[in-house]
């Protein structure tokens, strides 16, 4: 996973989130992280297992690129 480097409060004014490295949300990254790695693993096993999902993938896509062209 993502490492994040420590860093101190700073002493003077400015809040936290100028802090380089520091979230405005902590935790949040890491959930979204696993579930982007997730869904790209998810997606990798199934155009392995089921090659020809690829293809109508590409057709459907196509397809509806096709009928926004005037």
């Amino acid at each position: 996973m993502t490492h994040r480097a420590r860093h101190k409060e700073p002493e003077g004014p400015g809040s936290p989130v100028d802090v380089p490295g520091h979230d405005a949300t902590p935790g949040r990254g890491e959930s979204l992280e696993l579930l982007g790695m997730t869904l790209a693993a998810g997606a990798f096993v199934l155009f392995v297992v089921r090659p020809e999902a690829a293809e109508a993938l590409v057709h459907a896509l196509t397809a509806r690129t096709a009928g926004l062209a005037p």
